[in-house]
């Protein structure tokens, strides 16, 4: 558990630090629900399911009607909600309702009428709204899966800070060849070898500045690459608990084999991978770069430092390849992180990752921890 200090969350510290926003920007949130008749009325906060949602409402639309939209400089402040995806980064609905029953289009009447969207939802929507920002100029943030202790701690953070450990950690890992990752379960360790050819490492640093439309993922901080190729076997826990080892070839996961628990999972999971092999692609290696409380959601969790993740599925949004139209059904394009952590896997520890560059080998991790590298890097002071 992180020992840091949180300030109290402060919208208009997040909103500052995060946009830079312009005297007379307009900002609207959106949210997703399973029905959207339920934003009429602003039904869904009669329904403690929508925790989500109220947080959108409580903690941001309320926030910008009580002072933060005229302290910035602000207009505009509309929530409006689209019908949930149902998926990761898949790709969202056109309507949209807001709370008075006038229906809208996102495409025609929000994107292209709005600055900053902040999209607070159950699923998130990086992937979609970033191909969208980066056509259409706005800027925004999707903070999927908000909860009590996101709001205290990881947007709480001052992103300034953020950026500059951010990019510590993204110069100590850029142009790597590639990465070698030991996953133990039991007595057994499997090795995870993903090629990087020399990219650029990206960081996720909360920072989306005038005039540069991109979307941040909030909270941020990490450092990542789009693989060019993969080899290699890897452990992966399924959100029922089922744990199987995934085998990959040419970048990609071709087959699952149980290791505990449900073999229909198993089954159900080698079947989409025979059907739409993109689904298995391996799209992202990430590492966290912050010191953050464990909260439950993979959104923060995994920008603890000490963390990594991969993904599958599209990755158009990080700079990669892989777009929708290029799986063999619309509702399997979906950007699918697969975070390891002591929290979220207790029984598959990575003891150790490898960055293989220039001719050398250096650890970076070891069993969840910054390794020397790592560390060296965040001590070094800022610019």
């Amino acid at each position: 558990m992180s020992q840091r200090e949180f300030p109290p969350f402060c919208l208009s510290r997040l909103l500052r630090n995060t946009f830079r926003p312009r005297e007379g920007e307009r900002v609207c949130i959106l949210i997703d629900l399973p029905d959207i008749r339920l934003a009429k009325g602003w039904a869904f906060l009669e329904n403690d399911q929508f925790s989500i949602q109220r947080h959108a409402h409580d903690s941001f639309y309320r926030a910008l009607h009580d002072g933060v939209m005229t302290e910035l400089g602000l207009t505009g402040g509309e929530l409006f909600a689209y019908e949930e995806t149902g998926g990761s980064n898949l790709d969202l609905p056109d309507l949209a309702v807001a709370p008075d029953g006038s229906e809208l289009s996102l495409k025609r009447d929000v994107y292209p009428n709005y600055d900053i969207i902040l999209c607070i939802s159950t699923y998130s929507a990086t992937a979609p709204l970033t191909a969208f920002a980066k056509r259409i100029g706005f800027r925004g943030a999707t903070l999927h899966g908000v909860n009590d202790i996101i709001l205290r701690s990881g947007l709480a953070v001052d992103y300034n800070e953020v950026s500059m450990d951010a990019e510590k950690l993204r110069l100590a890992l850029t142009r790597a060849d590639h990465f070698e990752i030991d996953f133990q379960y039991g007595d057994d360790t499997h090795t995870l070898k993903l090629e990087c050819g020399r990219q650029e490492a990206q960081k996720s640093h909360g920072i989306c500045l005038v005039d540069e439309p991109d979307v941040a993922n909030l909270p941020a901080g990490e450092v990542y690459f789009v693989p060019t190729g993969g080899e290699g076997r890897f452990v992966m826990q399924y959100a029922d608990g089922t744990l199987g080892l995934q085998t990959v070839e040419g970048g990609r996961i071709v087959r699952a084999t149980l290791l505990r628990g449900e073999q229909a999972t198993i089954d159900a999971h080698n079947t989409k991978l025979a059907s739409d092999p993109v689904t298995g692609e391996l799209g992202e290696l990430g590492f966290g770069t912050q010191e953050l409380p464990v909260s439950g959601r993979d959104i923060q969790d995994e920008k603890i430092l000490g963390t990594l993740h991969v993904a599958t599925g599209r990755s158009d949004h990080l700079g990669g390849d892989l777009t929708p139209d290029k799986f063999a059904k619309a509702n399997n394009a979906t950007h699918d992180d697969i975070l390891f952590s002591p929290s979220k896997t207790p029984d598959i520890t990575v003891t150790q990752a490898r960055m293989h560059r220039d001719g050398e080998t250096i650890v970076v991790l070891e069993n969840y921890q910054p390794a020397a590298h790592l560390r060296d890097a965040l001590n070094q002071p800022d610019n």
